[in-house]
């Protein structure tokens, strides 16, 4: 397809109502299902966290008390709307869910959600859901690259981007065409939002941020559904997302390789349990510890020489007082990899918060800007750590590629091991229900329907 700069959100619709199976590589389906797997443990894993319980209050409240939707931590069936709402938040909260690197943008716990509570009441296929998720995800990635970086300096991209990316995912399995399509993304960009604010007070806005971008896609899915208009030119009109949300959009993103290139393909996995912005400078002082046999002791400082994003993300959790916001915080992520070797979901504990040594250390590291990275960034996200040994001596040491980037990804054995770690963490599920589970999202596309993806509670 051409590149111009005058790419329209109609072209986007056009795609995207017109997507097949058949049009998929097998690469690209086999893709989805790992992803898919790779969210539902993320969804469990956020088994009674206290955001999770307020939302799950929220839906006994204002939602119907039975329906064809799973909410999977709780395993009790609501509409399409609250199950999308309570999913999405969940798989948000232990920080472990998928990153699209370009695009700085976390597809799977506002596609998934949406694909999944509207497949559940429609009776679709597993070839549908991954379509419809196929089609989430090159929305959600496409309208992230588009409103670019000052963007993200304001805007948390996947309460922004990802709400027009649960839209198109609901109208795929909904049958809309390229009319309702468009009508369904105007709908979703209108109500997109979600702010970085809330890092500096250690509020739950992320996990709000994710369940509205889900729910509201939702409902501009079903209202377009019925003839609900929405604006034609949402994200590059005069008054539109661009013109609202951004000072760099590129409009050619939108459209540049649309059934040749696949966003699922370029989405990573998360390996550690903390902010995406964290994970190259933990893994290249991994790398460093390991390469020069370095004990925690050895090390007297750590500078983090990070992207300017990063900074931006983290510079304002400089004391974090809650789990959730020292994930937040590359002092206290690295003080995790320096004093235990890894900063995964049982790594991140009130214990591990007021420890004195990890505080200590956490204290010791700093982060500069460094615009090598910063230009690599966001396409590639580079690790690069100074470490200053106790004796004086400095080392450096660099990851080109991040643990679980696609050219470092997740073997399926490792995606396996990490979903039964993750489904166990809350007692989400036992392993044998994750097994039988991963055994029906491995044959996803030869699933007559997704309902019952796990058994009532």
């Amino acid at each position: 397809m051409s590149v111009t700069r005058t790419a329209t959100t109609r072209e986007l619709a056009s795609f995207l109502s017109e997507l097949r199976f058949e049009d998929l590589p097998e690469e690209a389906v086999e893709r989805t299902r790992e992803l898919f797997v790779d969210w539902v443990a993320s969804a469990l894993a956020g088994k009674n966290a206290r955001p999770v319980r307020v939302f799950e209050r929220f839906a006994e409240t204002m939602g119907p008390a039975e329906g064809p939707s799973e909410i999977l931590p709780s395993r009790w069936r609501t509409s399409p709307l609250f199950a999308a709402l309570v999913n999405a938040a969940s798989s948000h909260v232990v920080e472990q869910d998928d990153l699209h690197n370009a695009s700085v943008f976390h597809p799977a716990t506002v596609v998934f959600p949406a694909a999944l509570a509207v497949a559940q009441q429609t009776g679709a296929s597993g070839r549908d859901l991954i379509v419809a998720s196929v089609a989430g995800y090159e929305t959600g990635v496409r309208v992230g690259n588009y409103l670019g970086r000052s963007h993200y300096k304001v805007f948390h991209t996947t309460g922004t981007a990802g709400t027009l990316a649960s839209a198109a995912a609901a109208s795929y399995l909904l049958g809309a065409d390229e009319e309702v399509m468009l009508n369904a993304l105007g709908s979703a960009g209108t109500q997109a939002a979600g702010l970085w604010e809330f890092l500096r007070d250690a509020a739950d806005s992320k996990q709000l941020h994710t369940a509205k971008a889900a729910a509201d896609g939702l409902l501009a899915a079903y209202v377009a559904r019925d003839g609900f208009t929405g604006a034609t030119r949402i994200l590059e009109g005069e008054q539109g997302m661009a013109a609202g949300m951004s000072s760099d959009a590129d409009p050619g993103k939108l459209v540049e390789g649309l059934g040749e290139r696949w966003a699922v393909l370029e989405t990573s996995f998360k390996f550690h349990a903390s902010c995406r912005h964290t994970h190259p400078a933990a893994d290249a002082l991994l790398e460093g510890m390991r390469e020069h046999g370095l004990g925690v002791d050895q090390i007297a400082a750590v500078r983090a020489r990070v992207h300017g994003a990063a900074i931006d993300v983290l510079g304002p959790v400089s004391d974090p007082r809650t789990i959730h916001q020292s994930k937040f915080s590359m002092g206290f992520v690295l003080a995790l990899i320096a004093a235990r070797g890894s900063a995964g979901i049982d790594d991140f504990t009130e214990a591990a918060l007021e420890d004195p040594e990890l505080r200590e250390f956490s204290e010791r590291v700093e982060m500069v800007f460094d615009p090598e990275i910063d230009a690599a960034y966001p396409q590639r996200w580079i690790g690069l750590v100074e470490i200053e040994k106790t004796g004086g001596d400095r080392i450096a040491s660099r990851v080109n590629v991040p643990k679980g980037d696609p050219g470092n990804t997740l073997s399926r054995e490792e995606l396996e091991e990490k979903a039964l770690r993750l489904s166990a963490f809350q007692d989400g599920a036992s392993d044998e229900e994750v097994s039988r589970m991963m055994d029906r999202i491995w044959n996803l596309d030869r699933e007559p329907d997704v309902r019952n993806l796990l058994p009532e509670a």
